[in-house]
């Protein structure tokens, strides 16, 4: 039996040598684990708050973005109507003009007549200069630019051409603002 005992403390000091450098083993496997989840997780929460703080400023450009445009639309017409002051300026003076009393009739209508002209040229140059032409009322009727209000027989034209302009139109761009309205030949 001595021997059995001997074999028995034999088993049980090699136990107690291989089973602390297995749990040794373990535990420091367990710790790298431990530390490793801590890295993941905390790597997790860097990543959730750069995602968080990414998305507020993708939504304070979004914000942003839309109030600019918000503003673009309510001062669109801006420079066009700063650009149109002078030419109400023009038809302000010439009614006052009116009102000078030392002027005949005939001298006044024709400074008015000379104020409309040069009037209508700032008009028209204002209207240049954003882009608003006068439609082209040559040729043959185009119903893209020319509204017929009448046909009329002519032989001094030939069929679908325009005879007579009423009233001028105007296109910005290539957009329409209004049509040509036209008498053409039948």
């Amino acid at each position: 039996m001595d021997e059995k005992l001997k074999e028995e403390q034999g088993i049980a000091d090699i136990s107690a040598e291989i089973i602390p450098e297995c749990c040794k083993d373990a535990s420091e496997e367990s710790c790298e684990q431990k530390s490793e989840v801590e890295l993941l997780n905390e790597k997790i929460a860097e990543l959730e708050d750069k995602y968080l703080r990414a998305n507020a400023d993708f939504d304070n450009i979004k914000r942003r973005l839309e109030k600019e445009k918000m503003q673009a639309i309510a001062y669109a017409h801006e420079v066009f109507a700063r650009d149109l002051l002078p030419v109400i300026d023009s038809l302000e003076m010439a009614i006052l003009a009116g009102n000078n009393a030392d002027v005949d009739s005939a001298d006044l209508l024709a400074k008015v007549k000379e104020g409309l002209e040069l009037t209508i040229e700032q008009f028209r140059k204002t209207f240049e200069k954003h882009g608003v032409e006068l439609v082209d009322i040559e040729g043959t009727f185009d119903p893209n630019f020319h509204e017929a209000v009448m046909q009329v027989e002519s032989e001094e034209k030939s069929s679908g051409e325009i005879l007579q302009v009423f009233q001028k139109g105007y296109k910005i761009k290539e957009r329409i603002l209004r049509p040509a309205m036209v008498s053409i030949v039948k």
